[in-house]
């Protein structure tokens, strides 16, 4: 009869989850994950098999944590306040004092060289999904009449994609919070 775990799976993702946040991928160490998650090697292996799949985990973990600002652009009744509440949002959750940094995802982007195959699709397609629901509100924005029909906004949602990853760089490289809200009203302003 195998031991009972004697740890919350989701506490000990979320710490995880943070660590790679913070480090990135290749500088947490396996000693960093288990002193972070305060569990023993052997549950480590036990549950999550290898630091590759802890990272993925990590990952839907972060998605579920960033979920509530994608719901805002799912749900938008308009695209102005779609785009602005999200905007807000992220500028926000970006500089919280209380997290890393950043993104996860963006990142990732800029840390892995090489990226693994798996871990590269998961990234390629979290960062294509944010892009079409971008689209999708931009879309809504065209069918009622708030954003101009001969606007090309399949190039509009790629740079509202981009403006999303450049916020996320600025919070990582500096503490200039006003100037990424300026530059977000600025862009939102050419939609």
């Amino acid at each position: 009869m195998g031991r009972t775990k004697e740890f919350d799976h989701t506490e000990v993702l979320h710490e995880a989850t943070l660590l790679f946040w913070e480090k990135g991928y290749e500088g947490t160490s396996m000693a960093d994950l288990l002193a972070a998650m305060k569990i023993s090697r052997s549950s480590m292996y036990e549950t999550f098999v290898d630091k590759h799949h802890l990272y993925l985990q990590a990952i839907e973990h972060y998605k579920t944590i960033g979920q509530e600002k994608r719901d805002v652009l799912i749900h938008a009744e308009s695209a102005r306040q779609g785009l602005r509440e999200y905007f807000d949002k992220h500028i926000q959750f970006a500089f919280d004092e209380n997290s890393p940094r950043g993104c996860l995802i963006t990142n990732a982007i800029a840390a892995i060289d090489a990226p693994d195959e798996q871990i590269a699709q998961v990234i390629q397609h979290r960062f294509d999904e944010l892009g079409e629901i971008f689209y999708r509100l931009l879309q809504k924005g065209q069918q009622i009449g708030e954003i101009a029909p001969d606007r090309d906004i399949r190039n509009l949602s790629y740079m509202l994609l981009n403006l999303n990853h450049s916020i996320n760089i600025a919070a990582k490289v500096g503490p200039e919070r006003k100037r990424v809200e300026d530059m977000m009203e600025m862009v939102l302003s050419m939609i």
